[in-house]
């Protein structure tokens, strides 16, 4: 019977999961747009931008991400008609934008000193140096520590629940709620679903590190 079950709604499931996915993708996009423009103000910065893009970090960084969610759905909501999988990967990616400024900004300070005199030396501009010379490589270098954001986030996207997201979570939700038990049965094949979903997102970002690191640079 349990196994009747989870195979009849193995199709929901997978709903989920592809939603899971998707709202991921869309929050680690948002967040990698935002948290490289964070990280370079951090960096290279007059000192109002730097102040400015370490506020928005901290302030991101210091909210729990069900407050974020509830203040981008229900407060957004009252005066603009934004979907609930618009604000959570609005919500969810300036959070992220906020950790993943720190990972490129240890990136770009990784970058030797050097690179950048010399870039310069060849008559390029500041602003050329930076984003043809650095931040190519500090992006590649990032590549590692932003596996653990990118699976972080990936596992947060459950919280999406709270505001009506139809995620794996919910699709869950909605199981144990049309058949009337089976709750440790159909969780747990969620968590198997996250498991794998982890393990391919790890397997995929390893790849891309092993085939985009920087000649040159160490490596663990």
């Amino acid at each position: 019977m349990i196994y009747q079950t989870l195979w009849n709604n193995l199709p929901y499931l997978a709903e989920g999961a592809a939603m899971t996915v998707a709202l991921a993708v869309a929050l680690l996009v948002i967040g990698l747009a935002v948290g490289t423009a964070l990280g370079l103000s951090q960096s290279y910065g007059a000192w109002p931008l730097r102040w400015g893009a370490t506020l928005i970090e901290r302030l991101f960084r210091a909210i729990p991400a069900v407050v974020l969610l509830f203040l981008f759905y229900y407060g957004i909501s009252g005066f603009y008609d934004i979907s609930s999988f618009a604000a959570a990967a609005l919500a969810l990616g300036l959070r992220s934008a906020a950790y993943q400024s720190q990972i490129f900004r240890g990136a770009i300070a990784s970058v030797p000193s050097g690179q950048m005199a010399a870039a310069r030396a060849t008559g390029l501009t500041r602003r050329q140096a930076i984003t043809a010379v650095v931040l190519p490589q500090a992006l590649r270098q990032a590549i590692g520590p932003w596996t653990n954001e990118a699976l972080s986030e990936l596992k947060d996207t459950s919280l999406a629940y709270t505001i009506g997201v139809v995620e794996l979570m919910r699709q869950a939700d909605y199981i144990v709620s049309a058949n009337y038990g089976h709750t440790l049965a159909v969780y747990g094949a969620a968590a198997v679903m996250y498991l794998l979903l982890s393990l391919a997102a790890t397997w995929l970002l390893h790849r891309a590190d092993a085939q985009l690191r920087v000649p040159g640079f160490a490596h663990s």
